[in-house]
């Protein structure tokens, strides 16, 4: 049977743990040619439900999740997700290959393509306070969505590098 790979990406308020908040976690489950694209978002973030979508995963691969998303998770809500399973963080075997920079330019020279090129991290947050402040469903679904590039692209960076 194949192993199971996760590839997990999250949002959140900011780049503190201790001030700000997680609002969406991204997971995409690879099983051979079977896959799966989970995502948390608001309060249905919790330790239950992460733990819950990460059952039987072998491997989990991130981009900078050894020193931002699994902290931040660990932060949060107490789960250490790094002792619980096998953990790759993609942006070190960038580096190995002389690719430096966040995620997005790291796609670019690999022309990796994106449908939201203007995306950030910053304005994620922005979307995010839209949704909560005026309920605007676009801002979520615009949110979602590059959440999604980030999480199914990691894959393709993995195939690409390993």
């Amino acid at each position: 049977m194949p192993s199971t790979e996760a590839y997990l990406d999250i949002e959140t308020t900011g780049l503190s743990p201790s001030d700000c908040e997680i609002t969406v976690i991204g997971i995409y489950l690879c099983r051979g040619d079977d896959t799966e694209f989970v995502q948390l978002v608001g309060r249905d973030i919790t330790a239950e439900s992460i733990l819950e979508d990460l059952g039987g995963v072998d491997i989990i691969y991130t981009y900078n999740g050894s020193r931002f998303d699994l902290p931040f998770i660990h932060s949060q809500f107490g789960i250490n997700l790094a002792g619980l399973f096998t953990h790759r963080d993609l942006m070190y075997d960038c580096w190995r290959n002389n690719l430096y920079g966040g995620l997005k330019a790291v796609e670019r020279q690999l022309g990796i393509n994106r449908k939201l090129t203007e995306m950030n991290g910053y304005e994620a947050v922005r979307l995010w306070w839209k949704y909560v402040d005026s309920f605007d469903l676009d801002a979520l679904n615009m949110l979602l969505e590059y959440n999604k590039e980030d999480v199914v692209n990691l894959k393709t960076l993995k195939d690409m590098l390993l």
